[in-house]
């Protein structure tokens, strides 16, 4: 189990919806680095909750 906002809790969350690669880089998640899985996963977060 990841530490709630730490790196591996972002790529946890991410998987669990189904991301498993970066939608532009095209490169696994984790060879980023953790600004960039979080921005990505709020960038889904709030589309999921958006749409209804």
């Amino acid at each position: 189990m990841a530490h709630i906002g730490s790196k591996g809790w972002y790529i946890m969350r991410l998987k669990e919806m189904g991301i498993k690669k970066h939608p532009v880089g095209l490169k696994k998640l984790e060879l980023y680095k953790t600004w960039v899985v979080r921005n990505l996963y709020l960038e889904k977060l709030t589309t999921k909750i958006s749409d209804p």
